[in-house]
């Protein structure tokens, strides 16, 4: 009876940190989706969510496999940057998901962490792999983050492989309402910066960002970001000397 139930307990864990693998797989063509959105009310450029999740999933699931097809046929014509990105990131990651559905991980910490340090590192790689490397003994643009890119998938690899052999702490609770909003108010001040200006954005962003915690008393936090504001409407225009659009465009026409 013990061992069925530790067997269950374990193989429970093991699907949340697939999930998770999973979502991590994913996590850049989601962020691009998220982030086209906003070219629909013209906040920022780039391709629309249509295009976007087309050309992702035409890339998971027919131009990568082909891309691999012509490469063992000798083909080295460059795939585009919806391939690469699946093959160089998306790829690696559900292919260690599915490894994990047949492990024992002894230390999800360790086990998890590496992986992620593995990811990290695999975008960088296809992030760098429209750079130039090296031709000789010249270094090219590439070829510094191609290098630490490949010794960071390493040591993640190794971290992972600590995660499975040796016993270790499991997950600790971790609280993502914190990040979450400290993201979401990134990504709202870098969409609608243009916009609605520098003293809407920065004030929004502020009390988005103060979402992230229960301790936020928003009093204060409404004083403190109403003088952030007036701050960057300073420090930006004035100090720096950069030409920022202080308030909403449809307020300046």
């Amino acid at each position: 009876m013990a061992d069925t139930m530790g067997h269950s307990a374990t193989t429970t864990r093991n699907k949340s940190v697939v999930i998770a693998f999973c979502l991590l797989a994913v996590a850049p063509q989601i962020f691009e989706l998220i982030w086209s959105i906003g070219t629909i009310f013209g906040w920022g450029a780039g391709r629309g969510p249509a295009t976007v999740l087309i050309s992702h999933a035409t890339a998971l699931l027919a131009g990568a496999p082909g891309a691999l097809l012509r490469a063992v046929g000798g083909d080295t014509k460059q795939a585009s940057s919806d391939v690469l990105l699946a093959l160089i990131y998306s790829y690696p990651l559900f292919a260690v998901a599915i490894l994990t559905v047949f492990m024992t991980i002894r230390s999800a910490q360790d086990y998890v962490g590496g992986i992620v340090l593995m990811a990290l590192a695999l975008f960088a790689l296809w992030a760098s792999s429209d750079l130039q490397g090296m031709r000789g003994f010249s270094f090219g643009a590439g070829t510094a983050p191609r290098m630490f890119g490949g010794l960071l998938v390493a040591l993640g690899a190794g971290i992972a492989l600590t995660g499975l052999l040796t016993d270790g702490p499991a997950m600790a609770h971790y609280s993502w309402r914190g990040p979450l909003f400290v993201m979401v108010s990134i990504v709202f001040f870098a969409l609608a910066i243009r916009p609605l200006g520098v003293v809407v954005t920065a004030f929004v962003s502020f009390l988005i960002a103060a979402i992230g915690t229960h301790e936020t008393r928003w009093i204060e936090a409404v004083i403190v970001g109403a003088c952030l504001t007036l701050g960057c409407a300073l420090l930006f225009p004035y100090v720096l000397g950069l030409p920022m659009p202080m308030f909403p465009r449809f307020l300046v026409q």
